[in-house]
This record gives C-alpha cells, sequence and structure tokens, in this order.
C-alpha cells in the first residue's frame, strides 16, 4: 500500500464537467491520470477508430478479458510515477476500480459530479472530441453502457459530490472546496 499520496478517484457521467474538476486539481497542484486513456490507447492498438462505439466496446472487452479490475490495475503504477503527492485519478466506472485503489492508496477518496442528461448531451454536441455524438441515440447508448459497469454506483458512493449546472466560475469553487475537504481529510 501506498500511504503518502492522496488520491482522489473522479467519476461521472460523459459530459458532466470532469474536465473542470481534472483543471483545477491541476491549478491546485494535483498530477492527473486519465483512466480513460488507457481504453483510448487500447483503442488505436486494436486499429480502431476513436468512436463512441469503438472506445465503449474496447472498454467492455478490456473488463471482459482482464476483470473488472484491469483498469485500474493498469492505471496504479501511472499514479505511483506521478511527482506530486496529490493525484486525481479521473474517470472511475465501477466499485471494483475504487476497491482497487483503496487497497493500493491509504489516503484514497471519491469524487463525483453530476449534470442532467440534456446539460451534458448539449455539452458532448459541442465538444466534439472523438468520442463525443450529437446524436441522441448514440448518447443514450453510451449513457447506458457506462452504467453498465457500474459508473451510477460510484457516483453515487462518492464522499464528496459537485452538482454542474451552474456557472463555470461557481462549479469551479465548489470543485475547490470539494478537493480541500478532502485533503484536510487526510492531512490531519
Amino acid at each position: 500500500m501506498t500511504a503518502d499520496k492522496i488520491v482522489i478517484g473522479l467519476a461521472g457521467m460523459p459530459g458532466s464537467g470532469k474536465s473542470i474538476v481534472v483543471d483545477t486539481a491541476r491549478e491546485l497542484g494535483y498530477d492527473i491520470v486519465v483512466m480513460g486513456d488507457v481504453i483510448r490507447q487500447e483503442t488505436l492498438k486494436r486499429s480502431l477508430a476513436l468512436t463512441p462505439q469503438n472506445v465503449g466496446k474496447v472498454m467492455l472487452q478490456l473488463r471482459e478479458e482482464g476483470g473488472n479490475y484491469v483498469i485500474a490495475e493498469k492505471c496504479i503504477p501511472k499514479i505511483e510515477e506521478q511527482a506530486s503527492f496529490k493525484v486525481l485519478v479521473d474517470g472511475l466506472r465501477s466499485l471494483h476500480e475504487a476497491d482497487i485503489f483503496k487497497k493500493h492508496f491509504s489516503k484514497f477518496s471519491l469524487l463525483a459530479v453530476h449534470a442532467s442528461p440534456e446539460t451534458r448531451f448539449n455539452r458532448l454536441s459541442n465538444r466534439r472530441r472523438s468520442d463525443d455524438t450529437s446524436d441522441w441515440k448514440v448518447f443514450y447508448e453510451r449513457d447506458m453502457r457506462e452504467l453498465s459497469v457500474g459508473l451510477g454506483n460510484v457516483i453515487a458512493m462518492a464522499g464528496q459530490m459537485i452538482v454542474n449546472e451552474n456557472s463555470f466560475e461557481q462549479v469551479k469553487s465548489k470543485v475547490k472546496e470539494s478537493l480541500k475537504m478532502v485533503e484536510e481529510k487526510w492531512l490531519k
């Protein structure tokens, strides 16, 4: 177990505003490990385009091939090699992943960000990352796939919840407050 790092697992549905949390954490001295990068890298390794369908299919295949812990296990060395003693892990999808991080990092906490489906759909339509969509049906299918691996459970079990339906400044302030609360918990 690595006791010296504060590790915060970040969960949220696609388009909920995890990037605001990531950017704010980075400003506050956190190093960032993105779980989705593992899946995107594997998708490219399998010579597939980075579409919502392909990335989702590879996410499910990785879990089927390597178990529910596989993505988290691939992230542990990445977390350990970060220079900062504060690391934010972006993109937890299941309590299995949270459990493996808790076993490896004694100062592990969960943070979730939430936004309504309509808000998230609009954000994704405007963001236009390769695995985003402006098709409601594809968006809904992605949500159902994310929920099927346990993302809703991670969000429900988070120690801190940020609702991202307000202005950028309000949400950023809430993120800072939440990160401070987690740090204070572990630095007592």
